[in-house]
């Protein structure tokens, strides 16, 4: 009984600052980013992969890109001694290739493309669309938009800085990975707020859900 099958995940808050600890079950461990536990566990379950585990980093270091490698490597020699396979459900995320070059050095697979929004949207497609003025929000970081953009950047203080920094973007694309009005009229709030178009791109999944499905068998 793993913990990505049967446990209830923490809540966004906790995934954001804290991450999610394994249950030390299954064959296959999953080191994921936080702000991805919500879809790593519904393809778990979707797809009865009971021998699948989860633990996640806190998503927060997507603020922080250069710290990521090192917190994977870390996490990566706390856990690979319990499981047949590690995998790591992070793409490159802002550390210039390092992430790849440390999974290369300890032998574990990491999700291909630039960032989250590539493997949600379809590699091919994302480069394709060269989209160099959206600005890109996920169900996760929609739900944790205050955390993740307008608190760290200081905006809920000055909100004179809002051209500074978004002044270059003309639209906020949402890619979604469920149907929840809810969530939709959250991102378009979060498109008024910065004073952006809005457009919705449902996504599902995407290469994460192949990806995943390639690792999960052992």
């Amino acid at each position: 009984m793993t913990t990505a099958q049967h446990s209830p995940l923490p809540t966004d808050s906790t995934l954001t600052t804290q991450g999610m600890a394994p249950s030390g079950d299954g064959r296959v461990l999953l080191i994921a980013c936080g702000a991805l536990a919500r879809e790593v566990v519904a393809l778990v379950r979707m797809n009865g992969w009971s021998q699948v585990d989860l633990t996640c980093l806190p998503a927060i270091l997507h603020n922080h890109p250069e710290k990521i490698t090192d917190a994977v490597r870390d996490a990566v020699a706390r856990h690979r001694g319990n499981y047949r396979r590690v995998a790591i459900v992070y793409a490159d995320c802002g550390t210039g290739g390092l992430l790849e070059q440390a999974c290369n050095e300890m032998g574990v697979e990491m999700v291909p493309g630039p960032h989250c929004y590539a493997f949600f949207d379809g590699l091919h497609r994302f480069a394709a669309r060269e989209e160099l003025t959206a600005f890109y929000l996920t169900d996760f970081l929609t739900r944790q938009f205050d955390a993740f953009v307008w608190k760290p950047l200081g905006l809920d203080r000055h909100p004179e800085l809002l051209d500074m920094y978004f002044g270059h973007y003309e639209t906020l694309v949402y890619l979604a990975q469920t149907d929840d009005p809810v969530l939709t009229a959250s991102a378009r709030q979060a498109a008024d707020r910065m004073g952006l178009a809005f457009e919705r791109r449902f996504t599902g999944y995407g290469e994460l859900a192949t990806t995943l499905e390639r690792w999960a068998v052992c």
